[in-house]
């Protein structure tokens, strides 16, 4: 509580008013139900927003909204890789889990948009309430339209989100309409780190991508998880094969070693490959046997975000399966 209130006292110095009185007189407020049912009295125009995690990032860029701040991708030091164009010059305040109280403050935001993605801890949203407004859009493994659509009402721009849905949905309808022959095939969804696979399964972006699309899983990962990644042991590695594959990496990184190095694009999943086919089975499972395995942008394919996020995961299924058929 004393660290609390010193941060507290440090941001009045800085000129940052936590809560409605610092929008009140400018813009208004209104109250807002956040995802962990707590009501929120946040800006009704916010205009200096910090984003917290991938899926909130990603939600306000689709939005037309570049937030002053924003944690790195996470297993990056960076914005997540597939956002780099849009946000390269978004300052980072933060890793997953971890924000930066002073560089946040220091920014004078009006309104903080997390998720349980990166944040469930009470005493950081806790110090992070003293800074500005927060508003948690959601939990690990929810629908993505949900937690966007949180989002879109934070930012005050519900109708405008609706319309990025749509888009979404009328995209996935013209591709599946195009996959007929892939129906009955299975696709497995691997980020490699190091020496071992971790499955993506139902809930997280890249596995709701498949469901929306028609697309199978194999029988051991058509099943929700805990809402990230799950570790599979080399002796278990027939797991994660299958008639397909998308595979990708975050480099040598993890959320709780983001200096580790190494990429997370294409060419770091080329990297992934050559350490996989050194570890004894990977070069035996059918799908490498089959020339099967799709090397793809790990931060896109093997993380979390939003509809920019998912709107990309169904133009890579397209160019991949179909291509310019």
């Amino acid at each position: 509580m004393a660290a609390l209130a010193a941060l507290a006292l440090l941001l009045s110095g800085c000129g940052v008013v936590s809560g409605s009185t610092a929008t009140s007189s400018q813009t208004g407020t209104r109250t807002i139900q956040d995802a962990d049912g707590t009501s929120i009295e946040a800006p009704a125009a916010p205009q200096r927003v910090v984003t917290l995690s991938e899926p909130t990032l990603d939600g306000a860029l689709a939005l037309d909204v570049t937030p002053v701040g924003t944690t790195a991708g996470r297993g990056q030091t960076t914005v997540p890789g597939y956002l780099a164009d849009r946000a390269a010059d978004v300052p980072v305040v933060g890793q997953v889990a971890t924000p930066n109280y002073e560089e946040i403050g220091g920014l004078h935001p009006d309104l903080i948009l997390t998720d349980g993605t990166s944040i469930n801890d009470d005493a950081v949203l806790e110090q992070l309430r003293a800074i500005a407004p927060v508003v948690v859009t959601g939990h690990a493994g929810d629908d993505w339209r949900d937690n966007f659509r949180l989002v879109a009402d934070a930012l005050g721009r519900a109708d405008q989100g609706e319309d990025v849905i749509d888009a979404y949905q009328q995209h996935v309808d013209e591709v599946r309409a195009q996959l007929g022959d892939y129906q009955d095939q299975t696709f497995s969804i691997v980020r490699w780190q190091g020496s071992s696979a971790s499955l993506i399964l139902e809930e997280l972006p890249p596995g709701q991508a498949l469901a929306d699309l028609g697309l199978q899983r194999p029988s051991g990962q058509d099943r929700r998880g805990e809402g990230h990644s799950e570790p599979v042991s080399l002796e278990n590695l027939s797991e994660i094969d299958a008639d397909y594959m998308f595979f990708g990496t975050l480099g040598g990184s993890s959320v709780g070693n983001t200096d580790a190095g190494g990429a997370s694009d294409e060419a770091g999943a080329r990297e992934a490959l050559r350490q996989a086919v050194a570890v004894p089975g990977f070069t035996q499972l059918n799908v490498y046997q089959q020339q099967h395995v799709f090397l793809v942008d790990g931060s896109l394919w093997t993380s979390t975000g939003g509809p920019i996020l998912m709107d990309a995961l169904i133009t890579d299924v397209h160019d991949t399966l179909i291509g310019d058929e």
